[in-house]
């Protein structure tokens, strides 16, 4: 793959609503074939089982990165590879309150409020284990890192549901973000 001109078809092409992001959405292009890139349950992109470490590039893919039923594709105006993903592909490494809500930031420098527009879902990850994860963009998911999931915790009111259940939920403007529950 050259990296080169997967940047220049992708900067050939801006995004019309203002924001940074490209329009994938606009975008149809044949498929090319897999590539030997992978994000790892931990967050990290790898590129032929070797880290890709400029966070720039990091943020060029997870830019034109789509996913189409369980699969995910990096996209340009031209081309469409697909990748492996082992559990979603952006970590929460980071959050705020402000003016009650809930800031969220991914390890791509993704920043969005946890709402209606950006909701959470309790989930099964890769162990088993039921953990919030939350919807950054265009179905594309991020699971809480440990830390801020104990963090968040903290800051968590426990609430009995009719059904005895006890959740532990965190309040974002009007929506509210279960981080855990416990059946009895």
């Amino acid at each position: 793959m050259d990296f080169n001109r997967f940047q220049a078809q992708i900067e050939s092409h801006p995004s019309d609503d203002g924001c940074n992001l490209p329009p994938v959405e606009q975008w149809h292009p044949l498929f090319c074939g897999n590539i030997d890139m992978c994000i790892t349950a931990s967050g990290e992109w790898q590129y032929q089982q070797s880290p890709v470490t400029r966070l720039s590039l990091v943020r060029l893919f997870s830019s034109v990165l789509v996913k189409e039923n369980d699969d995910y594709f990096l996209v340009t105006p031209v081309e469409k590879v697909g990748i492996q993903v082992e559990d979603v592909p952006f970590v929460i490494i980071q959050w705020a309150m402000e003016d009650n809500h809930l800031r969220l930031t991914t390890q791509t420098g993704d920043t969005f409020t946890v709402s209606a527009s950006h909701p959470g879902t309790l989930r099964a990850s890769l162990d088993g284990t039921f953990l919030p994860y939350v919807n950054v963009r265009r179905n594309l998911w991020a699971r809480l890192h440990q830390n801020v999931y104990y963090q968040l915790l903290n800051e968590a009111e426990e609430k009995t549901a009719p059904d005895g259940t006890t959740r532990f939920t965190v309040q974002s403007g009007d929506y509210e973000l279960i981080l855990g529950e416990i059946s009895e």
